[in-house]
């Protein structure tokens, strides 16, 4: 057994303390990217990493990083851990701030034992990873990560009209540095598992060993307005109903496939929304997920030839705008490796699996040899107040973490 342990009370002490910020006044954490609420939870991480003693950097994206060094590993690449604090709306409090917090408990730790690294230890925190304000989402370290520029980030309009560049430099997290000014020797992210795999096989720890390629879309579909009651079944031209079958299409095509392929339909709005009028307009996003390349392709094929199909049998209009497109990630397999090795020394079943949400390590993987570990999510239940992960499985996977941090550091 490994003795070298993180400090419980005090992780655990954080997540609670976090998670209290960005209460609205039903009680519900909000806190989205470059909100006052954003800003009042990154400033108790800073707080925390200035006790540490961490040098504390801010990029121009609002990406932060609390980075521990010493003269004589300054100048070697540096081993990442990361995540996120902001939220979506009505969120649980492990989702992201986890993984951040669990990174600077193994720092702290390291520190209090006199751990001598080869390499630098920094945790970071990225923005807008949910996207709910600003799109697309993980957004901050698709930027670190060069796969979008810093100038069209902070240029992105949100859905309050706000802009991200102004909103970071109202709350004081518009920083000088430049995106990428640290290329990682590694990078590790610890999470909730998000789903119910885990916990439905009695596995507390998951060995990340790829995780799924996502594009999303938004479908209009124009037709004509009409009476409800005065205009015949087959003289319609309604939105409405070819906007359901694709939900339906999308949802028989994904369940019959035997393949991990998901599809969902997340918003849909109709024009002029009104009981008894025949919608002229509906507008819904598609998000299609899949661990690969080629099939995720064929299911944007397949969506694309149905949709002129139903186009031209049901008289309307449709055009798809492209909101985000990101390939599938294979995570690096020396650090899979080493999260599992690390798990048999603590005597601790793993799992190797597939991740099914998007996450920081997909962008940081462009840069850096990355991987990821999961934790149990009771029920499988996330963005929800009611997402839970039990006390033990949280100090696990730190511990977890502070072990493939260590092993990392000194190679």
């Amino acid at each position: 057994m490994t003795a070298l342990s993180i400090d419980a009370e005090r992780l655990l002490g954080r997540l609670h303390d976090l998670g209290q910020i960005g209460r609205d006044g039903d009680g519900r954490l909000v806190r989205l990217a470059a909100s006052d609420s954003d800003k009042a939870g990154r400033d108790i991480l800073v707080s925390w990493m200035h006790q540490t003693d961490l040098d504390v950097v801010v990029d121009r994206i609002g990406n932060i990083f609390g980075i521990w060094k010493n003269d004589t590993n300054a100048d070697e690449a540096p081993v990442v851990i990361g995540s996120h604090i902001d939220t979506v709306i009505n969120a649980g409090i492990y989702d992201g701030c986890y993984g951040v917090l669990s990174g600077l408990e193994v720092i702290e730790t390291l520190k209090a034992t006199g751990f001598t690294a080869a390499r630098p230890i920094a945790v970071a925190a990225f923005t807008n990873e949910e996207g709910v304000r600003y799109a697309p989402d993980m957004m901050g370290s698709l930027v670190y990560a060069g796969g979008l520029s810093v100038e069209e980030a902070l240029a992105t309009v949100g859905t309050d009209g706000a802009t991200l560049g102004a909103e970071l430099q109202r709350i004081g997290y518009a920083g000088s540095v430049e995106p990428g000014f640290l290329k990682p020797h590694a990078y590790v992210e610890l999470h909730i598992e998000q789903g119910p795999v885990l916990e439905r096989e009695r596995v507390p720890i998951g060995a990340v060993e790829n995780l799924q390629g996502i594009s999303w879309q938004r479908v209009t579909i124009e037709g004509d307005a009409n009476h409800a009651g005065t205009t015949p079944m087959a003289m319609r031209r309604d939105a409405g109903y070819a906007a359901a079958r694709v939900v339906t299409f999308l949802r028989d095509r994904a369940r019959n496939a035997n393949t991990p392929t998901v599809a969902t339909v997340g918003c849909m709005a109709f024009e002029p929304n009104a009981i008894n009028v025949i919608p002229s307009r509906a507008t819904f996003t598609v998000d299609l997920r899949d661990p690969d390349e080629q099939r995720l392709q064929a299911e944007e094929a397949a969506l694309a030839a149905y949709l002129r199909e139903l186009a031209a049998a049901e008289d309307v209009r449709i055009s798809v705008e492209r909101l985000a497109r990101f390939e599938p990630v294979t995570f690096d397999k020396r650090i899979l490796e080493l999260v599992e090795d690390t798990a048999r020394k603590r005597e601790l079943p793993s799992k190797r699996m597939t991740s099914g949400a998007g996450h920081d390590a997909q962008m940081i993987a462009r840069i850096a040899p990355s991987a990821m570990i999961f934790v149990p999510s009771i029920g499988g239940i996330s963005h929800n107040p009611r997402e839970h992960t039990p006390q033990d499985d949280l100090v696990a996977g730190a511990n977890i973490l502070l072990d493939v941090v260590t092993r990392l550091a000194v190679r």
